[in-house]
């Protein structure tokens, strides 16, 4: 536990929100899991997960089940409570740890939501509570629900082949820095962490 603390602080910059992309068809919740807790455990801030098929989603449950006995195992019971939320649900629940917030996403929560936020956009014109001339990023960004409360994400991790985000957040990943890895089955603390020190070195110079 103190050793991924310390990794964590060794880097010379932390994203504060972690996207984990998963492209394969059959997802691992017990894998998941282990990043989930991992992303937490060095002090990353927000994490996001997502699968195209909204498997994750719709089983979160089972996924959050997980979580919590990988979280038993490898970091114990000695924190504060986390806050995970599920997003475009009322649900929420307590049960993780270290200041990190989770959301788990479904393809809903991408290009749907954009469309969503639109509409809404649309209204409060014909309500004459906007002017079309009010239009821009950060208003957009408010009336998007499904990252209510969480900044962009400043990293992906794309797991699979498939060389794509497959709809993951489109309207907020044009700052993002994405990261393949072969696949989340099986994956290491090694190979996650080689990933986060990868970004660490990464000049990212904003489109200039």
């Amino acid at each position: 536990r103190q050793r991924w603390r310390a990794d964590g602080r060794a880097l010379r910059k932390l994203p504060v929100h972690v996207g984990l992309v998963v492209t394969e068809e059959e997802p691992s919740y017990a894998d998941m899991a282990s990043l989930v807790v991992w992303c937490m455990a060095v002090g990353i801030s927000y994490v996001s997960v997502y699968d195209h098929n909204g498997i994750f989603k719709r089983n979160n449950s089972r996924l959050m089940d997980e979580i919590l006995k990988q979280q038993q195992e490898l970091i114990g019971l000695d924190c504060s409570k986390y806050t995970v939320e599920f997003a475009n649900q009322d649900k929420t629940g307590q049960v993780l740890n270290c200041q990190s917030t989770l959301k788990v996403l479904s393809p809903e929560d991408g290009k749907a939501d954009i469309v969503k936020a639109a509409r809404n956009f649309c209204q409060l014109v014909a309500q004459q509570q906007r002017t079309h001339t009010d239009l821009n990023v950060n208003v957009l960004d408010d009336l998007l629900s499904s990252t209510n409360g969480f900044p962009d994400p400043d990293l992906v991790l794309k797991f699979g082949p498939v060389d794509s985000t497959l709809g993951f957040l489109p309207w907020h990943i044009r700052l993002t820095e994405i990261i393949s890895l072969p696949s989340h089955l099986n994956i290491s603390y090694e190979e996650f962490f080689s990933a986060l020190h990868h970004y660490a070195a990464c000049e990212q110079r904003w489109g200039k």
